[in-house]
């Protein structure tokens, strides 16, 4: 991944959260070496204007901004990276941080991802159970043809090393209405590959018919990607993980924590109720990257969550272990991702984060967000067994309080420390402090509460 002429850059920011949005894009345009017309479009609140939105949807109004921020810290496969995430939760971003800063003292994350695989799928009807094994061993027979007549479709994939690559047959006889499903696949390369795939299906459909002389339906492709897996692993030193919260009844060490983690992870494993928010906290890292790179959060959400219910039951994606020196993670997730086309290389933010991330391919892509899904699930579990989820987000949460109640300019922050003083974050606590503020009741100045040095940015 890494090009030896690139210059060493540091993901490692000290202090990113405290400087100011000049500064923050400055940093960035340093080590993504973005040019001053990509420093223009993020600096402009809207960069997405009416022609685009309207040639994005139909009968479109306008754009629906996130708040776009940049995880910091990030070492992937010894390569160091800033992170684009668009997303409008607190904490997330500094959680992310925070945990990639952890995994950063140990060699950051290690990862790998498998060929980029597409699934296309091909309903065979009007098949007899009985007949259904002839039917398999006809496609079987065929698939050379199958995929010659799949390649036809898409030539410039084939020239740039892509195309179909094999074929699947899955039999569903027992099924209310008995159907065989055949299934393409192929290597999209640096592409989603949705528009690739749902080509080459309805292109077969007529010749699979002609072959095994039942009658085609849906032709379209599977966001179960399971042939397109990436995995990140990471091991962190206990130590990164202690605490001196006083309310844990002792379990303030590294390696305390670390087992809790363990604890938590087997609670997940083990129990759906428990699986679900646990693998949503994974998300909270894989979401906002795809969603910034401008790929289809919805069909990354689809295929995750059927991923991690293939064996039987729904799971945890992730899994955790503690040796005793280290604690170690490790996450695989199906990511249907791409680089080039689409949404990608037409929405201006897309293409800027995309050179935040220093141009990298699809593969490339999948391996920092599979880390960036890893890392926030280590900081959610390790808020989690130690002073609980709600004592950082909400101390995030408490500008977002202070705006909503009426704040402005600095008020926002002294609103904001006073909510986490009184350890009561709600919206009428808020109001009555801004009162008090601007009736002169209190002092207009305060020490500056920084809710990032709790979550880590």
């Amino acid at each position: 991944m890494s090009n030896a002429n690139e210059k060493t850059v540091s993901s490692r920011i000290r202090g990113f959260y405290t400087k100011t949005r000049g500064e923050r894009l400055e940093a960035i345009r340093a080590f993504s070496n973005l040019d001053y017309e990509n420093l223009a479009i993020l600096a402009r609140d809207n960069p997405v204007g009416f022609e685009l939105s309207d040639t994005f949807i139909e009968n479109a109004i306008g754009s629906f901004p996130l708040p776009l921020g940049i995880a910091t810290s990030f070492k992937v496969n010894d390569r160091d990276y800033l992170v684009p995430m668009a997303v409008e939760e607190s904490s997330v971003v500094a959680a992310a941080s925070n945990a990639a800063r952890w995994a950063y003292e140990t060699g950051g994350f290690r990862a790998e991802a498998t060929q980029q695989i597409m699934i296309g799928q091909i309903q065979l009807l009007d098949l007899l159970p009985s007949e259904m094994p002839n039917v398999e061993k006809t496609l079987f027979a065929n698939e050379r043809k199958i995929l010659q007549l799949a390649n036809d479709c898409h030539p410039r994939l084939v020239a740039r090393g892509g195309g179909a690559r094999g074929i699947e047959v899955r039999s569903f006889p027992n099924a209310e209405i008995p159907f065989m499903v055949l299934h393409i696949l192929i290597d999209a390369q640096d592409a989603m590959g949705a528009n690739l795939v749902n080509t080459a299906c309805e292109s077969l459909a007529p010749h699979i018919e002609i072959i095994t002389g039942a009658r085609v339906c849906l032709r379209i492709l599977s966001n179960l990607a399971s042939h397109r897996l990436f995995t990140a692993r990471c091991s962190i030193d206990p130590d990164m993980l202690k605490t001196q919260d006083k309310n844990l009844n002792g379990a303030v060490t590294g390696a305390d924590i670390a087992r809790r983690i363990v604890e938590a992870y087997v609670f997940a494993d083990n129990d759906p109720y428990r699986a679900a928010t646990h693998n949503k906290g994974i998300m909270n890292g894989v979401d906002p990257v795809v969603i910034a790179t401008g790929n289809d959060w919805r069909a990354i959400e689809a295929g995750v969550h059927a991923y991690a219910a293939q064996r039987g039951h729904y799971r945890s994606l992730s899994r955790w272990s503690f040796d005793g020196k280290y604690l170690h993670g490790e996450l695989t997730l199906p990511l249907q991702l791409g680089t080039v086309g689409g949404v990608t290389k037409l929405h201006p933010v897309a293409q800027t984060t995309l050179k935040i991330l220093r141009n990298p391919s699809a593969a490339e892509l999948g391996m920092v967000i599979a880390s960036a899904g890893l890392a926030s699930n280590l900081a959610a579990l390790r808020a989690l067994c130690t002073a609980g989820i709600q004592k950082g987000h909400m101390r995030l949460h408490a500008k977002n309080v202070a705006l909503a109640a009426g704040a402005v300019g600095r008020e926002v922050e002294q609103v904001a420390q006073m909510l986490v003083a009184k350890k009561c974050i709600s919206s009428t606590s808020a109001e009555e402090i801004l009162q008090l503020l601007r009736s002169g009741s209190v002092p207009s100045k305060a020490s500056s509460v920084n809710a990032s040095l709790e979550m880590g940015a």
